[in-house]
């Protein structure tokens, strides 16, 4: 391939002694520069999605023209529109980095625009008494105290697989859980009374460092993906023809607290978002009054 090739060792080096100071002198110290910082997951997602292009291209960055990228794309037609706009966002944010760093004199990226993709939040807001009921018919009790977290606290999947019983704090009667979550950002979220209660209650006598919610292959963490089927397996049992994920228990927290007078600005704290215009798209998929009402028909 006449590009970046970056190995599972280099993932874990990347933004090393090598290419983290001075200008790049190759393909794979800019995609090491450029994934410098990023959490492990969207690194691997970025450097996949850069690959396949100069794989198709079979130019190195420095030879890569408008006519090369367009041909590349134009070749993505059969892909899901956000699957396009992942790839094109991606090559597009390695060419501005690697431009801006001085490796290229010019960004035949620049011209290429995103492909617009239809917004389809509001069919992944779980009803509230469908959320209810799929925590109350949860059988196993771990399962559930998950499945509670999930949607009481609004955390990321990544972030309640990761959480120690050290960043399990008690607050009065009720307590709260720390996260240090997207970005490298810590947080503290609160919890309700009947929420600690269950949580503590499947504690026993782990010590600080033990994960709250351990994998039974093998112990340490549990994974997201066995998270994601624990989720799939509620929603089936409970009646939900749809596929729901973890995030779909994040999105019925934002959307719920919304509809309950939670303040934006609170949620936006809760749920780690970086800019209230991201925590804003709940108001945008579920909003409270639209002209049509106004309508005799």
């Amino acid at each position: 391939m006449g590009g970046i090739e970056l190995t599972s060792k280099e993932y874990s080096q990347v933004g090393g002694p090598g290419a983290a100071f001075g200008q790049a002198e190759n393909d794979n110290q800019v995609l090491a520069m450029w994934l410098h910082g990023r959490p492990q997951t969207t690194m691997r997602a970025y450097a996949y999605e850069v690959k396949g292009m100069l794989s198709a291209v079979d130019k190195p960055l420095q030879r890569i023209t408008l006519r090369d990228l367009q041909g590349y794309f134009n070749n993505l037609v059969g892909l899901s529109p956000a699957s396009q706009a992942r790839n094109v966002n991606a090559v597009k944010s390695l060419f501005s980095f690697a431009l801006r760093i001085g490796f290229l004199a010019f960004n035949p990226a620049a011209a290429i625009r995103s492909p617009k993709i239809k917004r389809i939040l509001a069919e992944r807001i779980l009803p509230e008494p469908q959320v209810h009921r799929l925590l109350a018919i949860e059988p196993n009790s771990r399962n559930r105290v998950l499945l509670r977290l999930l949607y009481a606290s609004g955390v990321r999947v990544s972030e309640i697989c990761s959480l120690k019983w050290r960043d399990v704090q008690p607050r009065g009667e009720a307590g709260q859980i720390t996260i240090f979550g997207k970005g490298g950002k810590t947080r503290s979220v609160l919890l309700s009374t009947d929420t600690w209660r269950e949580l503590i209650g499947i504690r026993n006598d782990a010590d600080s460092d033990i994960p709250v919610f351990s994998s039974r292959k093998g112990g340490g963490h549990l994974h997201p993906s066995q998270a994601w089927r624990i989720v799939r397996a509620a929603a089936e049992r409970c009646g939900v023809d749809m596929p729901v994920s973890p995030h779909w228990l994040r999105h019925a927290h934002a959307s719920h607290a919304l509809d309950r007078g939670c303040p934006i600005h609170l949620l936006q704290a809760t749920l780690g978002h970086a800019s209230v215009a991201t925590t804003g798209k709940y108001l945008h998929a579920r909003p409270d009054d639209s002209s049509s009402r106004y309508l005799g028909v």
